[in-house]
C-alpha cells in the first residue's frame, strides 16, 4: 500500500481524489488482500484516534455513533478512554493488533475540509498507512480514506503535525472506501444481519506485567 505523502503543491482541491489511477489500484488491491487474508469470525478492532480537546466536545457521542453506523457491523470500537483509560499511553502495546484507524482531526473551521493532526496522531498514521485501512472522518463528509486526502507536514520539526485536505468532489460510493470496508467487514458475515451497535470495551486489551 502507498504512503499518501504523495500531494504536491500544485494539485488542485476541485477533484474526487488526490491519489492517482495506480495508487488508487494499489490500495484497492491491498485492502482485497486483508479481506481474502482474514479468518471468518476473527475479530475486527478499529482504534479512533481522537484528541483530548475532542472527546470532551459536547458533540463526541453524536460523533462516534455516526462513525460506527458507517462501518461494517461488529466492528470492535476503541478509543483512548475504553483502551488507556487505567493503564498509561502505549501505542506500540495495541497497533499489532489493530485491523484499521479512523482519525478525528481538528477541522479548521466549520464546514472545511481542511483537518488538522497532533504529532501523535500523526504518528498513529504513520504507523498503519501502509498496511492497514486508515480513514479520516470528515464531519461534513463521513469517512474519507486517507490515501485520498491532500496531506502537507507542519512545524515544528521537532514535534511536526499533519494537514490532510479532503477533495471537493469526494464521494461515499468510491472504489477506495468501498475497499476498505471489505478489508474491515471480513470475518464480519456472520454479523451482518445483526444491527450497529456501539461497543465499549472495559479491557479490550491485556496490561502489560507491571
Amino acid at each position: 500500500m502507498m504512503s499518501t505523502m504523495h500531494a504536491t503543491p500544485t494539485d488542485s482541491l476541485d477533484v474526487a481524489t488526490f491519489a492517482n489511477p495506480v495508487q488508487q489500484r494499489r490500495f484497492v488491491t491491498a485492502m482485497k488482500r486483508i479481506a481474502a487474508d482474514r479468518a471468518a469470525g476473527n475479530p475486527v478492532r478499529v482504534f479512533i484516534s481522537a484528541a483530548p480537546r475532542t472527546m470532551n466536545s459536547p458533540k463526541w457521542d453524536s460523533w462516534l455513533t455516526q462513525i460506527t453506523e458507517s462501518l461494517p457491523a461488529g466492528v470492535e470500537i476503541l478509543h483512548y478512554r475504553n483502551v488507556f483509560n487505567e493503564r498509561p499511553y502505549d501505542w506500540e502495546s495495541i497497533v499489532g493488533d489493530l485491523d484499521g484507524l479512523i482519525i478525528v482531526g481538528k477541522q479548521k473551521r466549520p464546514g472545511s475540509r481542511v483537518y488538522l493532526l497532533g504529532p501523535i496522531a500523526r504518528l498513529e498514521l504513520r504507523s498503519l498507512i501502509a498496511r492497514k485501512p486508515v480513514l479520516l472522518y470528515g464531519h461534513n463528509l463521513g469517512l474519507v480514506p486517507v490515501i485520498d486526502c491532500k496531506s502537507q507536514v507542519l512545524a515544528p520539526e521537532e514535534a511536526p503535525r499533519l494537514k490532510l485536505i479532503a477533495p471537493k468532489r469526494w464521494r461515499a460510493d468510491s472504489e477506495t472506501l468501498s475497499a476498505a470496508f471489505k478489508a474491515l467487514g471480513a470475518g464480519l458475515e456472520e454479523e451482518e444481519s445483526q444491527p450497529h451497535s456501539l461497543p465499549h470495551l472495559a479491557h479490550p486489551f491485556t496490561a502489560p506485567p507491571r
